[in-house]
């Protein structure tokens, strides 16, 4: 597991949760967005003991309907994706404000040559 190093550890336990309990992106997505704790997962999900319990995927996919109204997610991104993005979009601001940086010290000294 390579990518250990690189990722956010709130985000490797999704990860590891999702293959522990061979959920797919969008379960994972679903259970992020109610709010579910990943490593209380194995206690909600069923183990063929218990036959009154709902199978994981199941219950998360009722959870989500009987929260949101809706069967899944509008766009569904695995976590590594979404790690990706942030990343990006944190790269992204960074550079804006050393430009920003850059460009501001030149209209300072402009303003302070020439005042009237």
């Amino acid at each position: 597991m390579p990518n250990k190093k690189n990722l956010n550890p709130k985000m490797q336990v999704w990860i590891d949760a999702r293959k522990r309990h061979h959920l797919s992106h969008a379960h994972v997505q679903m259970a992020r967005e109610l709010g579910l704790n990943p490593k209380k997962l194995g206690k909600m999900d069923n183990h063929d003991q218990e036959p009154w319990k709902m199978p994981l995927r199941e219950y998360i996919e009722h959870l989500y309907f009987k929260h949101f109204r809706k069967e899944r997610p509008d766009i569904v991104l695995s976590i590594e994706k979404k790690v990706r993005s942030q990343k990006e979009k944190k790269a992204r601001k960074r550079q804006a404000k050393l430009q920003g940086r850059q460009i501001e010290p030149t209209d300072k000294e402009q303003s302070k040559v020439s005042p009237p």
